[in-house]
């Protein structure tokens, strides 16, 4: 979806169009969904950005909002020290930095940053995705050498690493048990 942002006031404004995944909640925040790990929410009434995880916390969840709010810190959108976690299972959030000048809203600045952000992280996480779906490809359609058609496989009596007889547990190792 496109999303046009007016930035100053009076005869010195700009328009920047951005193209994002983005969706305004009920109490006025903006979701915004682009991102292949995180979900991020601006809430301009709060003046926090928060990074949730999409599905599950992993590594890769945390580095992704390490990398965000890195990424808000460094243009000087993000308070440093009011980095940390929030109130649900892998929250990140961030208190944003409030404007010297009145013809700047910070949540606009933050939003236009957000975009640039993930326009950086993108070609990573379309990488994983296209590497997951091949490696799915390869289950369910393998190739020629990498299969057997049904009834190809000679029968035998025995068959594999594990033999009939032998008893595994931890009490009895390997010994045979015979009837």
């Amino acid at each position: 979806m496109a999303l046009t942002i007016k930035i100053g006031r009076g005869h010195q404004t700009a328009l920047v169009r951005l193209e994002m995944d983005i969706r305004k909640s009920m109490s006025g925040d903006l979701m915004i969904f682009d991102h292949g790990d995180i979900d991020i929410v601006l809430s301009p009434s709060d003046n926090k950005v928060l990074a949730f995880p999409k599905e599950t916390m992993t590594d890769l969840v945390y580095g992704a909002q390490n990398r965000l709010f890195a990424h808000l810190r460094k243009r000087g959108l993000i308070i440093p020290e009011s980095i940390q976690a929030g109130a649900f299972y892998g929250v990140i959030e961030g208190e944003m930095q409030k404007s010297f000048k009145e013809d700047l809203d910070t949540a606009k600045m933050a939003l236009i940053n957000i975009s640039k952000f993930i326009d950086e992280e993108r070609p990573y996480f379309e990488s994983t995705e296209a590497i997951i779906s091949m490696a799915d490809d390869e289950l369910i359609h393998p190739d020629k050498e990498d299969s057997t058609e049904l009834g190809e496989v000679p029968q035998s009596t025995e068959k594999g690493s594990i033999r009939p007889g032998f008893i595994r547990d931890p009490y009895s190792l390997s010994y045979l048990y015979t009837i």
